[in-house]
């Protein structure tokens, strides 16, 4: 632990040095105040993943949620400022640590992991530790935090303009598109103007991750359009400029919910369910324009023009004001797109 202090210290005291104008005076201390970690903030994790993190104020205590790559936004355990001006945020799992002979969980224990924050100018510094799985010592990764704005007021729909429609899929193959990650597989293919995924795994053999596909163009606001056909329990996804999911997944006659088929994953519910059966194609028409989303899915109005406050898990891109490619998941399950066209909104 006096090795994460260490680094923490380190952190402060090159900032303070680094403030110095470069004469013979001796930079202050640091001082933080909890009112300079309150609000919304997006992070580069160590590794090149994205998350975000929001700390409020609620009646007598401090309250917060986070997203750490992948999955969910989820709310913290805890969070408190010490005496060190060291922001601590905790977050906890439950483990399963024993199975009997029937897989049946027989022994479970929750873990927490933290993180440990610095403010550095108008960013944070920070370390995420978590526990080893053998109960000796931690797991340290870095990351750094950018203050996030919130979102202006809602864009007037009716007074956008839009400038030439780009067709995402010439109808014959990859042109345009490749892996986010080389490394890993492909299991996308383009037949007969139909752009498919199949990530197949073979039992018995080793997995085989199956990468995500993106455009290679980057766009800023825009209008997407598409048609998606996703069969029974399968589960993919559009992200927009990089950073912001839409849901697709077989989700017909579920409860609404902010996982459900053309909700902004996690963040945005649907305001009502208009999700076909498994197996039939389904038309998207989406637009993001100045940090709010508009879902069309099947000609129904599910999202109307909502603030997205941060990106979504598996975001690539950490800044919201960044220009940003479309990527389809391709590591979940089996999916079909066709008819992507894409139309630039005009400033």
């Amino acid at each position: 632990m006096k090795t994460i202090f260490f680094f923490l210290a380190a952190v402060i005291v090159s900032f303070s040095i680094s403030s110095c104008k470069c004469e013979n005076k001796v930079a202050p201390v640091q001082k933080t105040d909890i009112s300079e970690f309150i609000g919304q903030w997006t992070i580069d994790i160590q590794g090149g993943s994205v998350g975000w993190l929001e700390v409020r104020q609620a009646d007598k205590y401090l309250d917060g949620d986070i997203l750490w790559g992948g999955g969910s936004v989820l709310p913290v355990s805890n969070i408190f400022l010490a005496k060190d001006h060291v922001l601590t945020v905790t977050r906890s799992n439950s483990v399963v640590r024993q199975f009997d002979d029937n897989k049946n969980p027989v022994k479970t224990q929750v873990v927490t992991s933290w993180l440990e924050i610095v403010k550095n100018g108008d960013k944070i510094d920070g370390l995420l530790l978590n526990p080893k799985s053998t109960g000796t010592g931690v797991d340290t990764t870095t990351f750094t935090g950018t203050k996030l704005p919130v979102p202006p007021p809602a864009p007037d729909m009716a007074a956008l303009k839009f400038g030439t429609p780009v067709t995402l899929l010439n109808g014959k193959d990859l042109t345009g598109w490749k892996l986010i990650n080389e490394k890993q597989k492909n299991g996308f293919s383009v037949v007969d103007g139909i752009l498919s995924n199949n990530p197949v795994q073979t039992e018995g053999a080793p997995h085989v991750s199956y990468g995500n596909l993106r455009t290679e163009q980057v766009f800023e606001d825009f209008n997407l359009k598409l048609e998606v056909n996703v069969p029974l329990g399968s589960n993919s996804g559009v992200y927009l400029r990089g950073m912001y999911e839409i849901q697709v997944v077989d989700s017909y006659k579920k409860e609404l919910d902010p996982h459900n088929m053309g909700a902004v994953y996690s963040r945005i519910k649907p305001v009502v369910a208009a999700e076909k059966p498994a197996g039939e194609w389904q038309s998207m028409d989406i637009t993001l324009c100045q940090r709010h989303i508009t879902v069309i899915l099947n000609g129904v109005k599910i999202i109307d023009n909502q603030p997205v406050y941060g990106p979504t898990g598996g975001a690539m891109i950490s800044d919201v004001f960044s220009a940003g490619p479309i990527y389809l998941q391709g590591d979940h399950g089996t999916v079909q797109y066709r008819n992507l066209i894409l139309t630039p909104i005009v400033k």
